[in-house]
């Protein structure tokens, strides 16, 4: 049976994570467990919902380097106006999502209307976003509220003694919302004809416009959700959380069959590709031997592969064009 080159990356990563599982089976008592997997959705929540954000945001051609300084901004706010200043968590969880999300779409407003490269205001943006976690607070902010004590410590019974946690299932639930979004919206059609040929979508009357902001609003959102995410993980606010997490983001939906350039791509794969980071983590803790930094290795050398892989299949693609 012929499987269409667009598919190939995402067959491909689906495979790679079944084959390191399988690996991390035969080689350590216990890995093959129902758990196992569900703690890969514990410890990564955070990564999933950023990378929710982040696939859209390639896929419509674009990039944002801002995303990890604003999960530090969301767990600073959110702790300083929690612990500090005595507010309701049902207060301060809206406004650090709307602010996620205000801080996307001026990012998305600027690079449309400005004709600025993503590459450059989302850096800046970074380096702003990292900048007002140190007026807030150069120190770590301990969160010891109820609510997010209970958040962290509540686990979702499953069958066979599993559970999952209260983070997890956020992380799911976004995830399900972005495959439906992307592939059976409007919304997620354009973001795909935006990141195919923006001047095409132009032509074809496309609102390209509010799409692109849009994207960075999601793009916003999701980062802030991901930073009341890491808090309930964390329990406390810092502006050093979540260094170097855009990288970790960006590697995580191209591992997962995303083109860079955009126009091709699946949220399903940007879930494997979490899922591949958290299992290569996973693989090196039960060795116990090696140092965390093969995890950042092995993620390195996978890109190289998966880059690799989108180059030739793009080279294919272009090549059947002109013949």
């Amino acid at each position: 049976m012929y499987l269409n080159r667009k598919y190939i990356p995402i067959v491909v990563t689906i495979m790679l994570f079944v084959l390191m599982f399988a690996v991390g089976s035969f080689r350590y008592t216990g890995f093959f467990s129902f758990q196992v997997l569900m703690n890969l959705l514990i410890d990564n929540a955070f990564l999933f919902i950023t990378a929710v954000g982040m696939s859209f945001v390639i896929l419509s051609g674009g990039i944002d380097l801002s995303v990890g300084s604003v999960i530090a901004l969301s767990t600073m706010i959110s702790a300083s106006l929690v612990q500090q200043h005595g507010w309701s968590p049902a207060i301060v969880i809206p406004l650090v999502l709307m602010m996620g999300a205000c801080f996307g779409s001026v990012m998305g407003a600027i690079i449309h209307y400005f004709k600025i490269q993503p590459f450059i205001v989302t850096l800046a943006g970074m380096f702003m976003a990292r900048g007002l976690c140190y007026v807030i607070s150069i120190d770590t902010i301990t969160i010891d509220h109820p609510f997010y004590t209970a958040m962290a410590q509540t686990k979702i019974p499953l069958p066979g003694g599993n559970s999952l946690s209260i983070s997890a299932v956020i992380a799911l639930i976004v995830v399900v919302i972005a495959i439906y979004v992307a592939h059976y919206t409007r919304f997620g059609r354009n973001v795909y004809a935006l990141g195919g040929n923006e001047q095409s979508s132009l032509l074809m009357g496309l609102p390209v416009a509010r799409t692109k902001i849009l994207v960075y609003t999601l793009s916003g959102f999701c980062s802030a959700l991901a930073g009341v995410v890491f808090t309930f993980y964390m329990l406390s606010g810092y502006g050093l959380h979540a260094v170097g997490f855009e990288l970790d983001t960006i590697a995580a939906v191209v591992i997962g069959g995303t083109l860079l350039t955009g126009g091709v791509g699946y949220l399903l794969g940007t879930f494997f590709g979490v899922m591949i980071q958290g299992i290569i983590q996973t693989i090196i803790s039960f060795e116990g031997t090696l140092s965390s930094w093969w995890t950042k290795i092995a993620i390195g050398l996978l890109l190289f592969i998966f880059i690799l892989l989108q180059r030739m299949l793009s080279a294919r693609r272009s090549a059947q064009k002109q013949s």
